[in-house]
């Protein structure tokens, strides 16, 4: 979009990073040589006090011992003097007490805190019954998997261990790694059966399931899919799962190219496998969400299962899933998914202490489970997690409700950010969005997809983006598009048909959905300011410049359009952009952008409405831009008399209450 001399904007980052770097490191190294100066100069004084106050008489090595004090005085004392020159002039001032808040100078919020109470967020729901109800007369069973067959240890990949790469097929490995982005050698000579330590916990190895649960249709959606990773995840399936439960396996082919193993040879083994299989071929790549649409269409189950076409089922994967279908139909449970390396085929147990979550781009994370679910669970971690949103590829839902609820949105395309729209909808519509401890699924995690985006991925995921947040955001759909103005750069296409379903279903609101199901966002709910925060002396505004967390907050020019210049002043007190809270790490010095920490003083900014200061609640000291280089942020002695320090709330936004 831009045309940059990459070299000249890599030595003006290495050179602001130097800097950086000296005012960080000035603070530490100033202190240590003043008190060591101070250590020699009372050490000298005191000794030739009591030389001049008594006739001593002073030895020759005594007179050397002295001269060579003096000298490392003299020493220190331009080494000091230096170092000051270096750093800014306030860096040297005295230091300020820290300073007590005055409620009566700061911004008043734009909406009002309100403090839920904790017990709102313990619901106690299905999920929460694992043993059949004293009047239940039905079968209930624990199954057994002790009797499946094993191969020997030896056998590459077995008992789920790292494939060590024979010499002879390093070269092949390594070539053919690009045609799926992962080590598709590895994968071959492993066994298709192979055997996979059992992931689940104690707990749920002893739970038993009625047997009168509901069936499920296996969708699978595949494009260019290696031969052997589909073929071990068929038959890890049926090895692994009860086969009364499989209605069918539904196959649907994207529009696969150059690969005769998925013609022919795949209808051969699918012949094999003790469950019904389908295979749709489309003759044309219509993406993930439409090709799922087309398995969903032919099923015929009482329950829906995706999966992704490089996945591995471990001991009893499926009962747990269905039990709560089950237990409540608008039910959505999600297996834990396991990792199987892109590199080796190593096979690694998946976290059960995280759950979905996104930020304010819309990317899905991993993140910790909250202390407030774990007091739902009463602390037992076999439970189901109330996870706030799904990774989407692997997940099972009972097929009416599917199309109640409006199955995909036929107006995104390929892939992305279906996964958001569906977990947001399942959530504010009625659903019940679950991950399940007792359920296990290994996937191939890839660094990267192998697969081209008609028009590019930024284009596709930019307008699936943009449909989720225009129907499902309510009053945020600005911030939003403040935060991703790129977004405003495709078009979102006939929106009708997704807001008609929404009024129909009668879903919440999207700020419901971030009081209620996922309070630890970092969106904002309560806030003094959201917008840009402009220096007064220089027209710079307050700018992540696109780094990460533990790296220096900037500031560049200020264009008024959001992006990384869209900072929220929390009804807390926190400075906030892109999730990352302003530090200043208690220090003097560059002010860094970290991840957000309840109550920490270092990230708490108290605002001076009569000197427009940014005070730092546990240093005292105020927030300002470097006068020699503008787009660092550091923290200096507060002086009203510097347009430097004084900071204006510019461009707000205002996001109105349901």
């Amino acid at each position: 979009m831009f045309d940059f001399d990459k070299n000249e904007i890599h030595e003006k980052m290495t050179k602001e990073e130097d800097e950086s770097t000296t005012f960080n490191s000035g603070s530490i190294i100033t202190k240590t040589i003043v008190l060591t100066s101070l250590v020699w100069l009372l050490v000298g004084l005191s000794f030739f006090y009591s030389l001049n106050s008594k006739k001593v008489l002073v030895s020759d090595s005594c007179r050397h011992e002295i001269h060579s004090l003096e000298s490392q005085l003299l020493k220190q004392q331009e080494k000091y003097n230096e170092l000051v020159k270096l750093l800014p002039r306030d860096r040297v001032e005295r230091e300020v007490p820290a300073m007590t808040p005055n409620s009566e100078q700061l911004l008043k919020p734009e909406i009002n805190y309100v403090n839920k109470n904790i017990q709102v967020f313990l619901v106690q729901g299905p999920e929460m019954e694992t043993t059949r109800n004293q009047n239940d007369t039905s079968e209930w069973i624990r199954e057994d998997f002790s009797n499946l067959p094993t191969n020997p240890p030896e056998w590459p990949g077995e008992n789920g261990k790292a494939v060590v790469m024979p010499e002879h097929l390093k070269e092949e490995s390594k070539e053919r790694f690009k045609e799926n982005q992962f080590d598709i050698v590895a994968s071959d000579i492993i066994a298709l059966n192979r055997t996979i330590p059992d992931q689940r916990s104690q707990a749920c190895k002893n739970r038993e399931y009625p047997v009168d649960l509901p069936n499920t249709s296996i969708i699978i959606v595949y494009h260019n899919e290696g031969n052997s990773t589909l073929l071990r995840g068929l038959t890890s399936i049926v090895n692994k799962s009860p086969l009364r439960y499989l209605k069918e396996i539904i196959l649907v082919d994207d529009a696969s190219v150059d690969r005769e193993y998925l013609h022919g040879p795949l209808d051969e083994f699918v012949k094999t496998l003790p469950v019904p299989v389908k295979i749709i071929r489309n003759p044309t790549r219509i993406g993930l969400m439409k090709a799922r649409l087309k398995g969903a269409d032919a099923a015929t189950g009482d329950t829906m299962t995706f999966l992704d076409a490089h996945i591995e089922c471990t001991n009893g994967w499926l009962p747990p899933l269905l039990f709560e279908i089950k237990k409540n139909r608008k039910s959505v449970p999600n297996p834990i998914i396991d990792v199987i390396s892109d590199q080796h085929f190593g096979y690694l147990a998946g976290s059960e202490k995280t759950y979905g979550g996104f930020d304010s781009k819309f990317v899905f994370h991993w993140v910790p489970i909250p202390e407030r679910e774990t007091m739902r669970r009463n602390g037992d971690e076999s439970l189901p997690l109330r996870t706030p949103t799904m990774a989407g590829g692997l997940f099972i839902i009972e097929r009416k409700f599917f199309y109640e609820l409006g199955a995909y949105d036929e107006g995104m395309d390929i892939w992305g950010a279906e996964n958001l729209e569906l977990s947001f909808r399942i959530w504010m519509c009625g659903g019940t969005l679950l991950i399940l401890p007792c359920s296990h699924v290994g996937h191939v995690f890839r660094k990267k997809t192998p697969y081209k985006f008609p028009g590019g991925t930024n284009k596709v995921i930019f307008r699936n983006t943009r449909r989720l947040i225009e129907v499902w955001t309510d009053e945020y759909t600005q911030y939003f598009f403040n935060v991703m103005p790129d977004l405003l750069s495709v078009e979102a296409g006939n929106l009708t048909n997704r807001i008609e379903l929404r009024n129909q279903l009668q879903c919440k609101s999207f700020r419901w959905y971030l009081e209620n199901i996922y309070p630890e966002s970092n969106l904002p709910l309560f806030y003094y300011h959201l917008g840009s925060v402009k220096n007064e002396e220089y027209n710079f505004c307050l700018d992540t410049l696109k780094r990460k967390n533990g790296e220096d907050c900037g500031a560049s020019s200020c264009h008024g359009k959001g992006g990384n210049q869209l900072i929220e002043y929390s009804s807390k007190q926190n400075l906030l952009a892109m999730g990352l809270c302003l530090d200043s790490q208690g220090i003097p010095g560059v002010v860094k952008l970290n991840n957000c920490k309840d109550e920490s003083l270092s990230q708490i900014w108290d605002y001076d409405e009569e000197n427009k200061f940014l005070k730092n609640r546990q240093t005292g000291l105020c927030m300002a831009l470097n006068d020699l280089r503008n787009s660092v942020v550091i923290t200096t002695n507060c002086d009203p008399s510097r347009k430097s320090q004084k900071w204006l709330f510019s461009n707000p936004m205002k996001l109105t209450s349901p």
